[in-house]
């Protein structure tokens, strides 16, 4: 698999998202068939694993702990998201952010990304300072890279770069 340079890291140039896992009659993941997935994709020298606290009502960090367990944590790189959705004033990120460590079996995070801005949605992260609460967490190195997924526009995306430029990669969702 041809890799590229993202954020100075050798990243496969397919990734393997975990938003839409194959599911069994009871909506949850298969973890048979999502697990050969991941073997398949892992052994084919796919390197970059993406999942997020909200993907399967948090049962896909768990899936990706359970399953890249088996391979040297050195050999690929692991990206969650914020739980965005729950950022209010009695959110507590430190207490969400140790669950997705545990989740997903790891004691740091390659690339961290603070989840779903553009819009309305962007003044939480704003309000509740979640911007230095990641550079923290990446002095402290639970997380190597910061950056942040979007959903907006172009206009938006280049205002949001311009106030912070300390973010070192965006995630942008197109279909």
């Amino acid at each position: 698999m041809e890799k590229r340079l993202l954020c100075g890291e050798e990243v496969s140039l397919l990734g393997f998202g975990a938003m839409r896992l194959p599911t069994q009659e009871d909506g949850t993941i298969d973890r048979v068939k999502a697990g050969r997935l991941v073997d398949t994709l892992y052994q084919n020298g796919v390197n970059y694993f993406d999942t997020a606290y909200v993907y399967h009502q948090g049962e896909s960090e768990e899936f990706l702990g359970e399953a890249l367990r088996k391979y040297p944590r050195n050999s690929f790189y692991l990206a969650t998201k914020t739980p965005g959705h729950l950022i209010n004033p009695d959110y507590d990120p430190v207490e969400a952010f140790e669950r997705q460590l545990r989740r997903c079996e790891t004691d740091y995070f390659d690339f961290y990304l603070l989840h779903n801005l553009g819009e309305a949605r962007t003044e939480y992260f704003d309000k509740f300072d979640m911007w230095n609460w990641v550079a923290e967490k990446k002095v402290a190195g639970l997380i190597k890279h910061v950056g942040f997924s979007f959903h907006s526009t172009p206009e938006e995306l280049e205002a949001i770069l311009k106030e912070h430029p300390e973010m070192e990669f965006v995630q942008l969702q197109i279909n």
